[in-house]
């Protein structure tokens, strides 16, 4: 496996930092959804068992995300090596979604601060999977902290970790994996037997780093003005509270340096859930806790590129292609 190349982390992170998900860019998560949807229909034959359909969906996704990355990278290294750079940055700059994160948040919280409350709804319907239509401001605020604490995690972090690890074909492996888990992993009637694998898998691949955000958390907690302390206390006491194996850990963390409390009712397509409480309610769910959560989740971005390029730099050192 070639090591990693520090160039290749930091060029991508800073092109993430700086643009986000351009809209005119073509994105990979959007043509790999297109290419599950289509093998979601081709494999559902009657001679075949669910979980079967659900492993081969599975495989073909991941090998075809994976082996296209390889590919890509192979051929434009072939025609010159600054060329073989640039598309590993470029495919890993895909992988990142710290800045769009940011965005599409912040444009939640921008209606709900102008009293908007049928526009916030709508903006969070796009990056949360639960029910918005009935939401009030407080859940609102809650659902749109949790959303950034979950997916510092898998947005952020995680491709960091499996781009460190494996270079830009492991990270989108990565991405692959997390949309198959977001489009099939659902338990719902279709995909209660198909999208087991997927969502299994998913739990696998950000088992390290979910527990590593945690960390990083509480490790961004002082340098944000807030409490890490409190950040190891709750993570200690709640993390294992959520559904999700992986998603408490940096929700927990989060609620604990923020001073407030996730978790509690939701609805998914009209079905009413209970997700068990985190952290405790020393202050309210608003605009602050919100601006509190972005501070915390870009410096534990940061202190996560500062420890993928010290395992880069030590494995490989700093590679400049040749002119």
């Amino acid at each position: 496996m070639t090591p990693p190349d520090p160039l290749v982390i930091s060029l991508a992170l800073l092109l993430d930092l700086t643009f986000g998900d351009p809209r005119w860019l073509p994105h990979p998560v959007v043509m790999i959804g297109r290419m599950i949807t289509f093998l979601d229909q081709s494999l559902r034959q009657p001679w075949l068992n669910q979980r079967t359909v659900g492993i081969l969906l599975l495989l073909a996704t991941v090998v075809a995300a994976a082996g296209t990355t390889w590919l890509l990278l192979h051929f434009s290294a072939a025609i010159h090596p600054l060329a073989g750079t640039a598309a590993a940055v470029l495919i890993s700059f895909t992988c990142l979604a710290a800045r769009s994160l940011h965005i599409e948040s912040a444009r939640v919280a921008t209606a709900l601060a102008a009293g908007d409350l049928p526009s916030a709804r709508k903006y969070l319907s796009w990056i949360v999977g639960r029910d918005t239509e009935q939401l009030e401001e407080a859940e609102i605020w809650r659902a749109l902290v949790e959303t950034v604490a979950e997916n510092s995690s898998d947005g952020i972090i995680a491709p960091l970790f499996w781009l460190t690890a494996g270079g830009p074909v492991a990270a989108m492996a990565f991405k692959a994996v997390s949309t198959l888990d977001s489009m099939v992993g659902y338990k719902n009637q279709r995909y209660l037997r198909v999208g087991w694998a997927s969502a299994r898998m998913d739990d696998l691949l950000n088992f390290i780093p979910a527990r590593l955000t945690a960390l990083l958390m509480i490790m961004a907690a002082p340098l944000c003005g807030l409490s890490a302390a409190a950040a190891v206390r709750i993570t200690l006491r709640d993390r294992l509270k959520h559904p999700s194996p992986n998603s408490g850990h940096p929700e927990a963390a989060a609620a604990g340096a923020l001073g407030v409390r996730l978790g509690g009712p939701a609805s998914y397509n009209g079905v009413e859930s209970w997700k068990e409480q985190l952290g405790d309610p020393l202050l309210p769910l608003d605009q602050s806790s919100y601006r509190s959560m972005i501070r915390l989740m870009y410096t534990a971005t940061l202190l996560m590129a500062v420890l993928c390029l010290t395992v880069a730099f030590c494995l490989r050192g700093i590679h400049v292609p040749p002119p």
